[in-house]
């Protein structure tokens, strides 16, 4: 069993940054962490969700969405099983829930899937 819980979405004005959580816990997540990948998905009302970013646990691979390439940084702390998504240079475009997921390496389904937080960008 494995549990994720977002943190830190907020409000913030455009150009600004904010960094995401994503707690994991379970014993699940703690025996076979090697073997995951964690990605970051958003989701704006009226709209499809969209990948965001990616890291596999291990190697810390990265992955980005073209539309937040080089405004945003995806980083994990192995230790605290903790994924982060350090995001600057928001853009009202930016603001929508994001939600943060496991999958196992090799498999294209995430399987666990936090909550979500919001974040919303103003002009």
């Amino acid at each position: 069993q494995v549990q994720l819980v977002e943190s830190g979405g907020g409000l913030v004005q455009a150009g600004g940054s904010l960094r995401l959580s994503c707690q994991a816990s379970g014993r699940t997540f703690s025996n076979y962490d090697i073997a995951f990948v964690m990605g970051w998905f958003r989701q704006a009302p009226g709209k499809e969700r969209e990948f965001v970013a990616a890291i596999t646990w291990s190697e810390m691979i990265t992955t980005y969405a073209d539309s937040v390439k080089g405004r945003f940084t995806v980083s994990r702390d192995a230790a605290e099983k903790r994924g982060y998504l350090q995001m600057y240079n928001l853009k009202p475009e930016d603001t929508a829930v994001y939600y943060c997921a496991l999958k196992r390496r090799g498999s294209t389904d995430y399987v666990h899937w936090g909550q979500g937080t919001q974040v919303t960008v103003s002009s």
